[in-house]
């Protein structure tokens, strides 16, 4: 093929990734098409390798945009975490919580504690987890629940609020130990999470709450 069709070709290629939205192709197709001819692959290892490289980078830009929209206040990664400093209960329960199983039964998790115990490291840990398994994730505290609720409410869109949390997989609410106190101040503000009672269908979403005091070590209640 000469220089010339070559190039009229690649601009083709070029241009039916851009029509439809194959962004990853669309910038290394040349170079596959370079590597194919080296390594003398068939068409449908040619082909393969392709699509693979577009199906990695979605999938990695689904997960770094279910991460973003989790809004976690930073990043802390299970990896990170050094179990043998966890409390004796966190450690024997730290391998089942990494399979997200809890999600999968529709079981609610409360990590109970004193401040600087893990806690909302093992929460954002296991959202960010769930992130990347997949999962639809919401990160927020109590404080900043209670003060949306009482803004909807004012605004009479609580019932829209609430059916928001129909589409996560997973809730993660922190600071509970504000829940108290918060809810003498306001009597009539609820949250519109209920805990998974056997014997019913459980609800979409399942919450982790990291509670802070009452506990002399981390505790895992599920």
């Amino acid at each position: 093929m000469s220089m010339s069709k070559q190039k009229n070709m690649s601009d083709i290629i070029f241009q039916y990734c851009k029509d439809i939205k194959l962004p990853t192709i669309r910038e290394c197709f040349q170079e596959q098409i370079e590597s194919a001819n080296i390594r003398d692959l068939s068409y449908e290892t040619f082909l393969a390798e392709l699509l693979q490289k577009e199906w990695d980078a979605r999938k990695q830009t689904a997960q770094f945009n279910r991460i973003r929209r989790a809004k976690f206040p930073y990043k802390k990664y299970l990896e990170d975490l050094s179990v043998k400093d966890l409390p004796e209960d966190a450690q024997k329960k730290y391998k089942q919580l990494k399979t997200l199983q809890f999600i999968k039964e529709g079981r609610n998790l409360i990590l109970a504690g004193n401040p600087g115990t893990g806690k909302t490291h093992t929460a954002i840990g296991l959202g960010i987890r769930a992130c990347e398994e997949g999962y639809s994730v919401w990160f927020t505290t109590v404080p900043l629940l209670i003060n949306q609720m009482k803004e909807c409410r004012s605004e009479r869109t609580l019932r829209a609020f609430q059916t928001r949390f129909e589409k996560y997989d997973l809730v993660i609410v922190d600071e509970m130990g504000a829940t108290s106190l918060l809810t003498r101040r306001e009597p009539n503000c609820y949250l519109p999470i209920s805990p998974f009672v056997p014997g019913e269908n459980p609800p979409s979403s399942r919450p982790i709450y990291p509670l802070s005091g009452g506990e002399k070590s981390f505790r895992i209640l599920s």
